[in-house]
């Protein structure tokens, strides 16, 4: 799979900026949130977490999902290596870069050929992946509990999808910054005639359930790490 940098993001989307501006077809845009635009009281909610253990996990690259692997083995030693309650353990996924894109739903990645775009295979078939193959969980809907054998592969607790780590409470943070950018990239990938801020409504419109977006991933990730102590991970 071919990593894709944000710093790759951020130049692709200044030229495509540049391009279609020249051509008379780019919009101003809303390149940044101000706090009345986004859900600013449930990222202070997450913020002051009282739980004993708190984790961020600065994800950028896709990776084959690897990242998400590496969620659920933290919560696995937490919880049955360091017998810490699973109440007392709140863990933070923030995508930003290609990895945001994961915070987007089947509709979005048929629509903007995401899988063609990051080099995302669908396990299924082999091919460019039109649907997510990250967030649908491979296990049975309420068999998720952390009584099952952790040792058991076909177990919720060995499962890595976004679905059932949200169900063993992490959440999941969008970049609106990381949107934006990507809007841009997409019109000049593809030659898109839209607007690149329709672009970022119709994304923002189609993130998996219970998915946070945030006005800047950086910036929420030093908020959670100063104020709300969170440990932080690079993966």
């Amino acid at each position: 799979m071919t990593r894709m940098s944000r710093r790759f993001f951020v130049e692709q989307a200044t030229a495509g900026v540049a391009a279609l501006g020249a051509a008379g077809s780019v919009g101003a845009g809303q390149l940044v949130y101000r706090a009345t635009d986004w859900k600013i009281a449930e990222f202070e909610r997450l913020v002051k977490d009282v739980a004993r253990v708190k984790q961020v996990f600065d994800a950028t690259q896709v990776g084959e999902g690897k990242f998400l692997n590496s969620i659920k083995n933290s919560l696995n030693g937490l919880h049955f290596g360091f017998n810490i309650p699973v109440k007392q353990i709140k863990v933070v996924a923030a995508m930003h870069g290609p990895a945001n894109l994961l915070n987007f739903d089947d509709y979005v990645w048929e629509k903007y050929r995401v899988g063609e775009w990051l080099k995302v295979d669908d396990p299924k078939t082999g091919g460019a992946a039109v649907r997510n193959p990250f967030y649908v969980s491979k296990v049975a809907v309420g068999a998720q509990g952390s009584d099952q054998d952790p040792n058991d592969e076909s177990s919720a607790l060995q499962d890595s999808s976004m679905q059932t780590l949200q169900s063993r409470g992490v959440q999941f943070l969008c970049c609106h910054t990381a949107t934006e950018e990507q809007a841009r990239v997409l019109v000049r990938q593809y030659g898109l005639s839209g607007q690149p801020e329709e672009i970022v409504r119709d994304l923002l419109a189609h993130t998996w359930p219970g998915v946070l977006v945030v006005a800047s991933m950086t910036a929420a990730i030093a908020l959670l790490q100063c104020e709300g102590r969170y440990s932080y991970v690079a993966v």
